[in-house]
């Protein structure tokens, strides 16, 4: 290094200093993704100080062992790009784990990981983890989906398309009208890093209603944004094949395609640890812990579970037997267990998803859903049919 390039150095160095910041933190990048590593050393509490990064959106943290828990708390802090000011400490998920089975699992590269968070653009943060024995291999993902190879492929296998060898699920008596979807060439998905074709399963049962968590703090403008931020954690951070749920749902109501391989066919997905299989999920955008739903986001989740379970002429407002593929925390491997064919996440996995407020609306779903597979009753007809015509003529 030359004297004046030193010079330069030492003067950014201190300037960053005195604003509380660390120098840019030397990361790694991939397809919209840079990882941020935590050094190991205390196994109780580790954390990086405030610094500038790459620009992001989306905020997580990883692991080298998929099967590794993180028994503690993680939280983050970020810099926004618009404005310049800190937000708040802010909690990430920790009750993610690896599917039980497919190729998320035994795919190389599979990380353990939190549940991802939407931050908005940003382009500084900071990490504190803690907990009763921290997993080695810490780092911190920081997706910006705006970026990425650019190599979005359209070939995607549309809904209606079924392959020769494949027989699709035969429409049943409660068959409900399919709901407009939001396809994945729509939203962005960049189908060059799904590496192995979808895996199929048997007749899809039930359906797991999910909520990313996070934030409600996003315009629905940002939706595809979010979704695309999502997919790139779990295919780039997580190792995952492609992105988790079946299906995602705006606080608008507008519906995205998830994994792909097909929204009528049983696809294997990675949602529900412990009975993924034979299982589809749908995903609300934002955090219902904290926020009410609204009527748009019930009304879609229905219809989405109206017209998938009706595929096989399933009623929305029954149970089903499954069988737990994994001991999960809360069932063990091979126990049969009763659900709703429309349940709530936490119903099969010990957390809090979807949040309350949204898990205490899944009986009104569940009507809407049955309702939605109804076909409409005809209008009463007038037993004089001059009668509407006679009362137009006399206003």
């Amino acid at each position: 290094m030359t004297p004046r390039l030193l010079r330069t150095a030492v003067a950014t160095a201190l300037a960053l200093g005195a604003l509380g910041l660390t120098q840019p933190a030397r990361a790694t990048s991939s397809d919209g993704v840079h990882t941020v590593r935590v050094p190991d050393g205390d196994p109780h509490e580790r954390s990086l100080a405030p610094r500038t990064s790459e620009p992001f959106s989306l905020i997580g943290i990883t692991w080298n062992d998929p099967d590794a828990a993180l028994n503690g708390t993680a939280q983050v802090r970020t810099r926004s790009r618009e404005t310049g000011a800190w937000s708040a400490w802010r909690p990430l998920g920790t009750d993610v784990r690896t599917p039980e089975t497919g190729p998320d699992r035994d795919r190389p590269g599979v990380r353990g990981s939190t549940q991802p968070l939407w931050t908005g653009p940003s382009d500084g943060f900071q990490v504190r983890v803690s907990g009763a024995r921290l997993p080695a291999g810490l780092r911190v993902e920081l997706v910006d989906p705006e970026a990425g190879s650019g190599a979005v492929h359209t070939a995607v296998v549309e809904p209606d398309d079924v392959a020769p060898d494949v027989a699709g699920p035969a429409a049943g008596p409660l068959a409900a009208e399919r709901p407009a979807v939001t396809s994945r060439s729509a939203w962005g998905a960049d189908e060059s890093l799904v590496k192995d074709p979808p895996t199929l399963t048997g007749d899809t049962k039930a359906m797991f209603v999910h909520h990313t968590a996070g934030t409600n703090d996003y315009a629905c403008s940002q939706s595809a944004s979010i979704v695309r931020g999502v997919f790139l954690y779990h295919v780039q951070s997580n190792g995952w094949n492609d992105i988790g749920y079946h299906f995602l749902v705006d606080k608008c109501g507008t519906v995205f395609e998830g994994r792909a391989g097909g929204i009528d066919k049983p696809v294997l997905g990675a949602h529900a640890y412990g009975f993924n299989t034979a299982t589809s999920s749908v995903s609300v955008l934002g955090d219902y812990s904290t926020a009410a739903t609204s009527a748009a986001v019930r009304e879609s989740v229905a219809k989405v579970a109206a017209w998938k379970l009706g595929l096989y002429g399933i009623d929305p407002a029954g149970t089903v037997v499954l069988t737990a593929g994994a001991d999960n925390g809360k069932y063990k491997l091979g126990q049969k267990v009763t659900f709703n064919r429309i349940s709530g996440h936490r119903d099969g996995y010990p957390t809090a998803c979807p949040g309350q407020n949204l898990y205490d609306d899944l009986p009104e779903i569940r009507t809407l859903a049955a309702n939605a597979g109804k076909p409409a009753e005809p209008a009463p007809e007038s037993a004089d049919p001059w009668a509407e015509d006679e009362g137009v003529l006399a206003r």
